[in-house]
């Protein structure tokens, strides 16, 4: 049998070409496709947008009559930012 690659003589039996390298054979399973990964930027801007949305909603707190709905829209807005930063991280590993 002759190599593919350089054309020299090997043996019938033999995976690689002893010259070159080279395999004799195909492989026999295909390499895993890699995943495409997206960009941090955009879940950390929506995490900033959450936190400046969360402290605008506090402010209007302190003007507001009943505060209480305010503030709870406010910890609910961090929470939801914090929770985006550490689904991001816990992704990347």
């Amino acid at each position: 049998m002759q190599c593919r690659n350089c054309g020299t003589e090997i043996a019938d039996k033999a995976i690689v070409c002893y010259r070159c390298g080279t395999s004799t054979t195909d492989p026999v399973r295909a390499p895993a496709p890699l995943k495409r990964r997206r960009s941090p930027l955009l879940s950390f801007v929506v995490a900033a947008l959450l936190v400046l949305l969360a402290l605008y909603l506090g402010q209007a707190s302190r003007t507001a009559v009943d505060p209480g709905p305010w503030q709870i829209g406010a910890g609910v807005l961090v929470c939801a930012a914090i929770v985006v930063v550490v689904v991001r991280l816990v992704r990347k590993r």
